[in-house]
């Protein structure tokens, strides 16, 4: 029975790796401060002997015993890290620093959930993790982006300084239940729209692009690179190849809800990127691991999950 942190346990990655650290025997300590994460994402998890939850804030310091940590706190959607940039850039920095410091000490094995926001609005298509990035580093995504790139920084010092085991993974745009009705990310505001017959909202022409991960394939490759021999540091991708437009999205949300929702159009954010699709030549290679969900059939599960939380 191996103890494990997941910091950011009742967000919507976390409380879908605590499902299967504790299906496969894992002791389990969840810590989240509850910003954007939530008490029902985990309410299954409550009685089980092997799941314990902590409200805690990962920028103070953090005392417990454990042999792994997946650092998975930090606000993930615009919506959320631009309400309080400053406490988003202390998540990635001084987070990442104190579960480091805990690592340190107790000599475990440490994750970290990066992103595909390091790379920015990319020149190079797909992204390789070779590539560094093209980031604005005073805009207004600049707190997330820069944040994370400096947890990275963090991670690789002190696997250099203090031999510490570490793992970091390049999450893409991730989907599935448990997403926030109303984080601002692309999938959950077109499946929100569309359920309450809302117009959908399309930002630019919609011929930017992303690639869409379904969250039980991603958390199969964190476990995965989690595992593997302690001289596999990453970065790591993990994420899924296929590649759509906004408005292939949208055509493809209003079909599988069969809503009269109308499509409208409005400007491009600051620094939103055209391009994001990710290389996953390493995690093929490495972990064994590509995507096996189709995006219409994660569609239709994440469609199901908000079709009833609406209706609750």
């Amino acid at each position: 029975m191996r103890k494990t942190l997941v910091t950011g346990g009742a967000g919507f990655l976390g409380s879908h790796l605590c499902d299967r650290l504790v299906a496969r025997g894992d002791d389990v300590l969840c810590v989240d401060n509850f910003f954007t994460g939530d008490k029902r994402n985990i309410a299954h998890l409550m009685s089980h002997s092997l799941f314990e939850l902590q409200r805690h804030d990962v920028t103070f310091p953090l005392y417990v015993e454990v042999e792994r940590i997946f650092n998975l706190a930090c606000p993930a959607s615009p919506v959320h890290y631009q309400h309080d940039p400053v406490q988003t850039t202390k998540t990635s920095v001084h987070g990442a620093i104190n579960m480091l410091g805990l690592a340190k000490r107790t000599r475990a094995r440490i994750l970290q959930a990066s992103t595909s926001e390091v790379y920015g609005d990319p020149e190079v298509h797909p992204q390789r993790e070779e590539y560094w990035g093209r980031v604005n580093p005073i805009g207004i995504r600049s707190c997330y982006d820069e944040g994370k790139r400096c947890a990275e920084t963090l991670f690789f010092d002190y696997y250099r300084q203090h031999a510490l085991q570490i793992k970091v993974m390049r999450i893409f745009n991730t989907y599935g239940p448990r997403m926030h009705p109303n984080d601002g990310r692309v999938v959950s505001n077109f499946i929100v729209q569309a359920l309450r017959g809302e117009d959908i909202t399309i930002y630019g022409d919609g011929q930017q692009t992303r690639s869409f991960c379904y969250v039980d394939d991603l958390i199969e490759g964190m476990l995965r690179l989690m595992d593997t021999p302690a001289d596999i540091t990453g970065p790591i991708n993990i994420g899924n190849p296929g590649e759509f437009t906004m408005l292939a999205l949208a055509e493809n949300v209003l079909r599988l809800t069969s809503s009269a929702s109308k499509l409208v159009f409005k400007p491009l954010p600051q620094d939103d990127p055209r391009q994001r699709q990710p290389d996953i030549t390493q995690a093929k290679r490495v972990l064994d691991w590509e995507p096996k969900v189709a995006l219409e059939d994660g569609l239709r599960e994440t469609i199901a999950y908000f079709r009833q939380r609406i209706a609750t």
